[in-house]
């Protein structure tokens, strides 16, 4: 199997040697994913490029499709209205696809992964496919150095733990201090929000003497990423900005959910939001940055490969993904 490994992948004359079969799998895997979805026969999607000096691969831990969009996105509006939207950008408009896109980063000095999927409890629905992904890109997780959590949601610290043990044994931990005090808290029980802290008591809390927590104001993560706080989704949500050889790009995390539906509509409403207002101001906030300084973007929820950038357009933003920018 190839590896996406800078010294496999970026290596003198093995550019040339590994460009044809790495294309030839993706068509591969985007062929694969037309076919209906089961249990086993879905290989994970990775697309992997280079960013400055660093390797980026980013990893589809599964799909997941869910009915009555208006229920999630534009909750504030008028379900015709958020129908009108979907139609006019050639969506369904009864349904929704929800991709999960963990993040690897190898900056040569350290293995980063952003966030884990669901890991092995979401399997059994064909996600979960992080470890796997990981493995096709040519990474074992004992080459994982850090895990930094974006937020503390199921789909997004599943895959800590793995069979009890942790998935990634030689790795040390980030997440933001506001968000693990307060999915931790016992005072979660009986809220809307318990299931969320039983969550993080079974796959975080066990992890929790190998954690530094970030502050509210963010900081640094390691040589070329830093966290900057975007709260609103969660209490504690961060968004990283990832900076090589004098490139500059912004992990997105779950600022925006749909590249419709939240992008062009940044004020409507979504029910995952836990502060919407504050979600709402986050979003435009982040994006205005984005747009002007034309950086391109990973939204952990955005179409795979969930790279790309957005110019202002109307009331919010038009998602552009990104071709061949960093191929050549």
């Amino acid at each position: 199997m190839f590896s996406l490994k800078r010294r496999g992948l970026f290596a003198g004359a093995a550019v040339g040697a590994l460009t044809a079969p790495y294309w030839m799998a993706q068509t591969a895997f985007a062929q694969a994913a037309t076919r209906p979805q089961t249990e086993h026969d879905m290989p994970p999607q990775i697309h992997g490029f280079k960013f400055g000096s660093f390797q980026v691969v980013v990893i589809q831990d599964g799909i997941g499709v869910s009915d009555n969009p208006s229920q999630t996105f534009g909750t504030n509006q008028k379900p015709e209205d958020v129908a009108a939207l979907l139609q006019k950008n050639f969506l369904p408009t009864e349904k929704f696809a929800n991709g999960y896109h963990p993040v690897l980063i190898d900056t040569g000095k350290d293995v980063v992964i952003f966030d884990t999927g669901f890991g092995e409890q979401g399997r059994a629905k064909g996600s979960g496919k992080l470890l796997a992904g990981l493995k096709l890109a040519g990474y074992a997780p004992e080459d994982v150095t850090l895990v930094v959590l974006t937020h503390l949601h199921g789909d997004h610290i599943g895959g800590l733990m793995e069979q009890g043990k942790p998935a990634f044994p030689k790795a040390r931990y980030m997440t933001g201090r506001k968000e693990y005090a307060f999915w931790t808290d016992a005072k979660r029980m009986g809220t809307p929000a318990e299931n969320g802290h039983k969550a993080v008591l079974a796959n975080v809390k066990p992890l929790e003497d190998k954690f530094t927590f970030i502050e509210d104001e963010g900081g640094a993560v390691t040589d070329g990423i830093k966290a900057i706080p975007a709260f609103g989704h969660t209490p504690g949500h961060m968004i990283f900005r990832v900076e090589s050889d004098s490139k500059a790009m912004i992990l997105t995390a779950d600022t925006s959910n749909h590249y419709v539906l939240s992008l062009q509509r940044p004020e409507w409403e979504v029910r995952f939001d836990m502060d919407k207002s504050m979600a709402t101001a986050t979003r435009k906030k982040v994006f205005d940055m984005i747009a002007a300084e034309k950086l391109p973007f990973i939204g952990y929820h955005m179409p795979f490969p969930s790279v790309g950038y957005v110019e202002k357009l109307d009331e919010g933003y038009r998602f552009v993904p990104k071709s061949y920018q960093f191929d050549i």
